[in-house]
């Protein structure tokens, strides 16, 4: 019977060991890499969603281990609606940047990361595949910004912000290609808060300026 008891302790020992391994491993796959942005307003940390957005995240990465966001700037804050930046300067001279990058919308939003409050995503222009450093922060659920699939048909009906459109179907899909979230605020969403609430102006073909510099003094890889 003593032998018995041991082998059974010997067991029990192993399995605890083995769910203490599984634990272990599947803690290590949610540990997702994290970025602080400083800004001259507070501090704003970031997770980063690879899994959701692999190509957006190495993009992002590379930027931020370039040093390219020192000193660059929130230029277009928009309040009920998002906070961009990462490509102006403090004397918003627009900054050089690596080639444009392929868009991962769909891919993010069949992961579940979507345009909701307080994610961050990839700025980009009508062209789906152009995002390259600037990024945004949504300050509300935009679920017109989630790429969006299209019935069959040309021209095609879609939802676009809200409302029922009717058009081509070239134009309806650039329209609903949709932009990469690839990460969301953990800590700070008041620093985010406060830089939405600025005043802002518009200078010549740049809408939405703040009237005050809001300054992004680094961004860096939390290690």
């Amino acid at each position: 019977m003593k032998y018995l008891t041991n082998y059974k302790t010997i067991l029990i020992s192993f399995a605890t060991s083995g769910l203490m391994l599984l634990a272990s491993s599947s803690t290590q796959a949610q540990e997702f890499p994290k970025v602080a942005i400083k800004t001259n307003m507070g501090e704003i940390l970031v997770e980063l969603h690879p899994e959701a957005a692999p190509k957006t995240v190495d993009n992002f990465l590379k930027y931020v281990k370039a040093g390219h966001y020192k000193n660059t700037v929130f230029h277009r804050i928009i309040n009920n609606f998002m906070i961009q930046g990462g490509g102006f300067d403090k004397n918003m001279k627009e900054k050089p940047t690596l080639k444009p990058i392929q868009l991962e919308a769909k891919q993010a939003l069949e992961k579940g990361l979507k345009n909701d409050l307080g994610t961050i995503a990839m700025a980009r222009t009508e062209d789906p595949d152009s995002a390259a450093a600037q990024f945004y922060i949504n300050v509300k659920d935009n679920d017109f910004l989630n790429h969006q699939e299209l019935p069959e048909g040309d021209p095609v009906q879609f939802s676009y912000q809200g409302r029922s459109v009717t058009a081509p179907r070239s134009r309806a899909l650039l329209a609903t290609a949709g932009y990469t979230p690839f990460g969301k605020v953990i800590k700070g969403m008041d620093v985010v808060d406060k830089i939405k609430a600025v005043a802002t102006t518009d200078s010549g073909m740049m809408p939405n300026i703040p009237v005050k510099p809001v300054v992004i003094e680094t961004i860096v890889l939390v290690k």
